[in-house]
């Protein structure tokens, strides 16, 4: 383990101070409001920024507030503390820190094996008893990790607070083995001099370190209700849910059609039932008048009860049958009706089924990956699923490692994010480890899929997919318009948790408008947007960012962009009035209406 971390922390290549500077050049300008360079800062770095300064982030100062009593007796301390006690001791006379937060960022624990970098640490409160979200700190690897929900790593001048452009940090988030709810976060600290290559690599073993011990702490009890959870919601398409005295699981279905008041209900209903330990079903009236038949059984597991796992069937007149016509779920935590992407479902899912290792290509964000891991979780929900993406080769010396354990037995399954990114060395190495892996385990034998663009390929690519006798092309979201509504209704739910937010019928028209060169993954990046303004009631169109105002005939640079945006809000501020948007923003009403239209602005005259 130790040489790993010297590793991680090895001397920086050559070309590392003249990018720091361009990056550090970058920051200076965002700062002073004027346009970064575009290929000299990140996209995540360049995303984290504008919500630094949204939630108005000082960048000249750290401000955040100590908490003095940090819980450390919680299920996340006690697996995760003894891990770090362990890598504490390979980390004496090291510049590393590791450092475990709560899902908020709150640091909970620091384990340091350099005084000095201890001690600079302690000047920029990177201590237990802060928080380094980052509405206090900005952009940084504890924060930035938390709110984009993987790992992140942020290289010095990339901190948006300039007390900590000294550093190097990498940041994963904890999701519990079980239930998938975020439970902290884990992030490995350094000089920025001394960052190297596999400090990422280092923080995500760790991560999987802890979210191993989370799952033996678990019991088998917790185990067998949540294999039980999954049978359950591989069976039915309806409202599925599980609950013990520590553990509640709902369905997506169900806390998309379940109002909360409901969902709280049929809970404590079901806790009645866990008292009891009898198998029971009856029927309720819930609290929106709605009524449920709500079907209960008990899960044992070594003589004990586990806890029990229900179903409920709505039986209002209609109201079921009008749900489920608008949200489908052909595959567990997807949504969508469009024949075209019912009929990729499908053929994913024979493939999978027929153990038939399988190539997925698409445009970016069409949902490869999410496809696959929805199959993987109705055919084989215990089984374990190993990603890669190829993306990673180039930063992560233990890619082809990695792909190499899951070919020894490691995994299940085995998915290779975006191959196409390989060149053709490693292409050929990938190929031998996968052409080995076809015969290696008879009884026992791997599913591999590859996910990559439409397009040319190589020649070495195309030899590599001579392993994969199967092609599916997920379809591009403009092909499938009707699944935006379903869509919305998801995303708004995962991203509001739960809470009563819905989208207009004017809100909607807009996003069915949209271009969205970016598909699924684009509308959910826009609706994350939203909902951090919008938590509650209905989306309106004031709601939405500039670009759904807009039909995209083209990229547009960052200049026009602002300028966009400027003219969207002052005609909503206006009323749709193009002569008083004109006056507002200092233009004559000819150049405004050439640039509504050279922009392709929507409205509601459009």
């Amino acid at each position: 383990m130790k040489s790993s971390l010297r590793a991680g922390v090895s001397a920086p290549t050559p070309e590392a101070a003249p990018a720091q500077r361009a990056v550090a050049l970058s920051r200076e300008r965002f700062l002073t409001s004027d346009t970064p360079e575009p290929l000299t800062v990140r996209e995540a770095i360049l995303a984290s920024w504008r919500r630094s300064e949204q939630l108005h982030v000082a960048a000249d100062k750290l401000e955040m507030s100590y908490e003095p009593d940090v819980q450390l007796d919680t299920r996340l301390t006690r697996s995760a503390l003894p891990v770090l006690r362990a890598l504490g001791e390979q980390l004496e006379g090291q510049s590393v820190s590791v450092i475990l937060t709560d899902p908020t960022g709150l640091v909970l624990s620091r384990i340091t094996g350099d005084r000095a970098l201890e001690s600079h640490l302690d000047r920029v409160l990177l201590a237990p008893g802060f928080s380094y979200a980052e509405k206090f700190v900005g952009t940084n690897g504890i924060g930035t990790a938390l709110e984009m929900g993987g790992p992140t790593h942020v290289f010095g001048h990339e901190h948006y607070a300039e007390h900590l452009e000294d550093l190097a940090c990498a940041g994963v988030p904890i999701h519990h083995p079980i239930t998938g709810r975020l439970v902290g976060a884990v992030d490995f600290t350094c000089w920025r001099r001394d960052a190297g290559a596999l400090l990422l690599t280092l923080a995500k073993t760790t991560a999987e370190q802890i979210r191993q011990s989370l799952l033996t702490s678990s019991g088998s009890s917790e185990l067998g209700l949540f294999k039980e959870y999954l049978r359950t919601c591989a069976r039915r398409t309806g409202i599925v849910f599980a609950v013990n005295q520590d553990v509640v699981m709902l369905n997506d279905f169900a806390r998309m059609v379940l109002d909360p008041a409901d969902q709280a209900a049929l809970l404590a209903r079901a806790g009645e039932v866990l008292a009891s330990g009898r198998p029971n079903s009856l029927v309720l009236n819930l609290p929106t008048g709605q009524t449920a038949r709500m079907f209960t059984r008990p899960v044992d597991r070594s003589n004990r009860l586990a806890g029990i796992v229900a179903y409920v069937k709505l039986e209002a007149p209609g109201r079921e049958a009008e749900d489920l016509r608008r949200v489908h779920l052909p595959l567990p935590g997807l949504v969508g009706s469009g024949p075209p992407w019912l009929k990729a479902c499908e053929e994913v899912e024979r493939a999978f089924r027929s153990g038939q290792w399988l190539a997925v290509a698409g445009e970016p964000g069409v949902g490869k990956l999410a496809v696959l891991s929805a199959v993987q979780l109705r055919r084989q929900p215990v089984g374990r699923l190993l990603v890669v993406d190829a993306a990673d080769d180039q930063d992560d010396p233990d890619w082809m490692p990695s792909v190499r354990r899951a070919v020894a037995g490691d995994a299940d399954s085995l998915v290779v994010r975006h191959v196409d990114a390989l060149d053709v060395r490693r292409l050929r190495v990938l190929s031998s480890a996968l052409s080995t892996a076809s015969t290696a385990h008879p009884t026992r034998p791997l599913w591999v899929a590859v996910t990559l663009t439409n397009g040319t390929h190589s020649k070495a690519l195309l030899q590599l997919l001579q392993l994969f006798p199967t092609t599916v092309d997920l379809p591009p979201l403009r092909l499938h318009r009707e699944d935006i509504l379903p869509l919305v209704t998801l995303f708004l739910s995962r991203l509001s948790q739960g809470r009563q937010l819905s989208c207009s019928p004017a809100a909607l028209r807009l996003l069915m408008r949209m271009d969205l060169p970016g598909n699924t993954r684009q509308l959910h990046e826009l609706l994350r947007e939203v909902v951090k303004h919008r938590r509650t009631g209905v989306v309106e169109p004031g709601d939405l960012p500039a670009e759904a105002h807009t039909l995209s005939r083209r990229v547009l640079s960052p200049l026009e962009a602002l300028e966009r945006d400027a003219i969207v809000k002052c005609l909503a501020d206006a009323h749709d009035n193009k002569a008083r948007a004109a006056r507002a923003l200092g233009m004559s009403r000819a150049t405004i209406y050439r640039k509504i239209h050279d922009y392709g602005i929507v409205t509601r005259a459009t």
